[in-house]
């Protein structure tokens, strides 16, 4: 819905805007925001920082539309005006051009050509918040994504190796930070999320630091995975250090102590985009029974707890300490599987 501020001091223009424009209103295809002169106009504006256009006669009490339009030009750039007055000479006109109108009716309005002007404007307006928008997203990239990255993405290449997909021998963990979400409940949402976000924080560069890579955050757990030589080992060192590291966190409260669950599984998966073309929203990630293994086994471990399977174990038995738990019950699994919790 487009907002659009009038600044007239003729009291009748807000009854016959309201009637020409009943429909749109009613469609809540625009609203409207009336003030009397240039000053109360900006006090409206800052009442509604959302406003996208301004149509202001030039001549008003206390702060005419010529000076409005500098002041607007000053504070608000992106909002755009349009001037409807009766003094339509080529000196008022060019004055007000040059101080950032967009565009100038004459009165007696005619309200066909203030429509189309006004949905001209409109559609400039957002071209501009468009552009915005896209220079600020691409700025955030470059915060993240190296340059050369970025021209490979736009390049060819790129686009054709979205759909390539492969089957590897790998390592995926789940972490879950245990019980965060009772906090939410006593806590404001800005907190919340920044501690969460310190708490990924720490186990990211756990993960970074034994060559494994954050696949998504999903919710208040992390899924990693490792590949390439001795994948397995180096996942479960990445866990020891991450339980390690929250375990020294400090508590939020007398309920909250910062604490995690981590399910390890190894095998055969498929690494490919998955997702929506249409959408354009594609996440490379790895699906297959040795992902969903991992995710159930850390559904099934106790705080603090790093659980993997018996097939895990006996890779590892010789380099780690490790107890059997038990055999367990995992879903979409017809027997039950013999589990094994990783100690140091």
């Amino acid at each position: 819905m487009a907002k659009i501020l009038v600044a007239d001091d003729e009291a009748d223009l807000e009854v016959l805007i309201k009637q020409k424009f009943r429909q749109k209103i009613r469609e809540q295809e625009y609203e409207f925001v009336f003030a009397v002169n240039g000053t109360d106009a900006l006090e409206k504006i800052l009442q509604h920082p959302d406003v996208d256009i301004v149509l202001s006669d030039i001549n008003m009490p206390e702060m005419d539309g010529l000076t409005l339009l500098s002041r607007l030009g000053e504070s608000n750039p992106l909002i755009k005006s349009v001037i409807v007055s009766a003094y339509g000479d080529m000196e008022n006109i060019r004055t007000a051009m040059n101080r950032g109108a967009f565009d100038f009716i004459t009165k007696p309005i005619n309200f066909e050509d203030l429509q189309l002007t006004m949905e001209k404007t409109l559609k400039h307006v957002l071209h501009i918040k468009d552009t915005l928008k896209a220079i600020k997203e691409n700025n955030i990239l470059k915060m993240y994504v190296d340059e050369t990255v970025l021209n490979f993405m736009g390049s060819r290449e790129y686009e054709s190796s979205l759909m390539e997909n492969e089957t590897l021998e790998a390592t995926v963990m789940f972490v879950d930070i245990c019980s965060f979400t009772s906090i939410s409940e006593t806590t404001s949402a800005d907190a919340v999320v920044q501690l969460l976000n310190n708490y990924f924080d720490v186990m990211v560069k756990e993960i970074i630091a034994q060559g494994g890579h954050v696949d998504k955050f999903i919710g208040d757990a992390v899924m990693a995975v490792f590949r390439g030589n001795f994948h397995l080992d180096r996942a479960i060192d990445a866990a020891l250090s991450v339980r390690s590291k929250v375990a020294m966190l400090p508590s939020v409260s007398d309920e909250f102590t910062p604490k995690v669950s981590i399910g390890i599984n190894s095998g055969e998966m498929i690494s490919g985009n998955i997702g929506s073309i249409t959408l354009k929203r594609l996440d490379y990630t790895v699906i297959g029974d040795a992902v969903n293994t991992a995710q159930r086994l850390q559904s099934i471990a106790k705080p603090n707890q790093i659980i993997i399977s018996e097939a895990a174990w006996k890779n590892v038995k010789e380099s780690f300490n490790c107890r059997k738990v038990g055999d367990v019950a995992l879903k979409n699994k017809l027997q039950e599987v013999a589990v094994y919790e990783v100690l140091d």
